[in-house]
């Protein structure tokens, strides 16, 4: 069974747990890890799971609410690490700018992911895909234990064709919904900024999660996130109804990651 959980979604901490269990070994892999390692330890108790019991870090891009204590948690308990070359050079940079004393690289399990090449994590499959966001070289990602398909969507700013083409199938879906552009436009945020959240690299509205979500229909779509909203620049009331209208649901039927509480388990049948 293939089930995934928010940990919390936004521009303080992004993370999504994705498990699954097959001939009782589960596998569990951390997509985004945009928190302390005290914090991360915090949210994941109340599920019973240690960060040691984490299979592997898939980090999508080098933003500090996506990459947090990645490599903090890799060095202390030994989870191997996955992001592009990009993403690698790009926290290598920062951490030594950080810390130029720290513990080297090379004491973290690297590995380097690749553009619709698989992955296997255990039970899971994971394929990486890029989309058009202002890091080095960002990838959001698909997965599967080989019977459902996931989507995690975080960070981008055009939901391209290529983008479509990943998700179209997904058994379940996490889609950002960062901004209504009304809001942003209103918004205190000063221009540049607002020109930067709402640009093709920077981060999806609400009508452009729906339009995304519209391409990606099919009978078989179980569950759908909005996850990583702007505390600004956007409401759950206002991300549940976009992403409701394409689906003909209630806005109450759509779950909202909260950036706290993140979401609960949610099966992918």
């Amino acid at each position: 069974m293939l089930r995934f959980r928010s940990l919390g979604s936004g521009s303080t901490g992004n993370g999504t747990l994705i498990e699954t269990t097959r001939n009782g070994r589960t596998t569990r892999l951390l997509v985004d890890c945009g928190f302390s390692l005290r914090e991360l330890t915090r949210r994941l108790a109340p599920l019973g799971v240690a960060p040691e019991q984490i299979d592997a870090v898939f980090v999508t891009h080098e933003h500090g609410d996506h990459v947090g204590c990645a490599l903090q948690l890799a060095r202390r308990h030994r989870v191997p690490v996955w992001a592009s070359l990009g993403t690698w050079e790009a926290m290598e940079r920062r951490s030594s700018a950080a810390a130029p004393a720290a513990v080297a690289p090379a004491a973290v399990e690297r590995h380097v992911a690749l553009e619709g090449v698989a992955i296997a994590v255990g039970g899971l499959e994971i394929t990486p895909f890029g989309v058009p966001h202002d890091a080095a070289e960002p990838l959001q990602l698909r997965c599967t234990d080989g019977l459902a398909r996931l989507g995690v969507l975080t960070d981008l700013g055009a939901p391209t064709d290529s983008v479509v083409g990943h998700l179209r199938g997904c058994h379940a879906l996490l889609l950002e919904c960062n901004h209504d552009s009304q809001m942003l436009a209103d918004g205190p945020y000063p221009p540049f900024l607002k020109r930067r959240v709402g640009g093709v690299r920077g981060h999806l509205a609400n009508s452009q999660a729906a339009e995304l979500l519209q391409a990606c229909l099919h009978g078989g779509l179980r569950h759908v996130v909005a996850a990583h909203l702007s505390q600004q620049n956007n409401t759950p009331a206002l991300a549940a109804q976009a992403l409701a209208t394409p689906l003909g649901c209630l806005p109450a039927e759509i779950v909202v990651a909260d950036a706290r509480e993140g979401s609960p388990w949610l099966d992918v049948a």
